[in-house]
């Protein structure tokens, strides 16, 4: 039986793949902020008589919405002490194991493709710089522990999950619009939603990712490779209120829209032509049909 090593393994992505894992008859360890927090390098040490196939990063301090303005040096710190302590252990003590690692659209220069050759190029959006930055360097330490010590990688960039059983107090746009417009329908008040409304915005379906995830790493065995994980749909935040106002049947002329408010770079939509390529995609929910599992 092999085994997977799993930070982060109680947030949302995690809850959906450490069932994956187990379906596939991989014993899973867990790493979080009771077990193993990775805070402290040496509460990994625990691990030490356990040889891993697998290591899935997941972990990782952040909100959506404005929190990336309020904790810039708590993002950067924590985040960076989480990602070189587990990158670290993977090193001295499981060489043997594939690192699989979780990235962020965040880490995109807005101005250039929204392509794997360019994740590390450019200028990171201003607000999002402290966050965006400690997900490049995962990566660069990634590339770097193979370069140098021939450690094996995977490392994934997902546009926003969704799906069901998210949390309430998840702040990623999808979530937001979904509870404003259904509290609105409910209370007969008004919908405020941030930004224009005009900004760009792509998904991925949580069952969706973690088939990706499970092919690329442990089926078809991918190394030292990055992939960027999207629906491949993209449509702006009116758009999206828009279907799920029909959805909820609600009138989508009483949305207002707060122009003054956070809402992040313009356009965020994933080119996963290499995803595609590969063979991770072939199986899509479309949103059209994912948002029933919203409502």
């Amino acid at each position: 039986m092999k085994t997977a090593l799993i930070t982060g393994a109680t947030g949302y992505l995690g809850s959906y793949l450490l069932p994956a894992l187990e379906n596939f008859e991989i014993n899973c360890y867990i790493s979080n902020q009771k077990n193993a927090n990775l805070s402290n390098y040496e509460n990994l040490y625990q691990f030490n008589n356990i040889e891993f196939d697998y290591i899935f990063h997941l972990a990782a301090w952040t909100k959506a919405g404005d929190f990336c303005l309020y904790y810039p040096y708590s993002q950067w710190d924590i985040n960076n002490k989480m990602n070189h302590n587990i990158i670290k252990y993977w090193k001295n003590f499981q060489p043997q194991a594939k690192f699989i690692g979780i990235g962020t659209s965040c880490s995109y220069d807005p101005d250039l493709p929204f392509e794997e050759n360019f994740y590390l190029d450019g200028k990171l959006d201003k607000d999002l710089f402290a966050y965006a930055m400690t997900k490049r360097m995962m990566l660069i330490g990634l590339q770097s522990a193979r370069k140098q010590y021939g450690l094996d990688y995977l490392y994934f960039i997902p546009s926003t999950i969704y799906g069901p059983n998210f949390s309430d107090k998840d702040d990623h746009f999808i979530y937001d619009i979904v509870r404003k417009i259904k509290f609105a329908k409910k209370t007969n008040l008004d919908a405020t939603l941030w930004g224009t409304g005009y900004q760009i915005r792509d998904l991925i379906y949580i069952d969706n990712l973690i088939g990706a995830i499970i092919q690329a790493t442990i089926i078809d065995n991918f190394k030292n490779e990055i992939f960027n994980i999207s629906s491949g749909e993209a449509f702006s935040i009116r758009e999206y209120a828009k279907k799920i106002c029909d959805k909820l049947e609600y009138d989508f002329e009483k949305i207002k829209f707060d122009k003054t408010a956070f809402s992040g770079v313009y356009c965020k939509k994933l080119d996963i032509t290499k995803a595609e390529q590969a063979g991770l995609l072939n199986y899509i929910t479309k949103f059209d049909d994912g948002i029933l599992k919203l409502l």
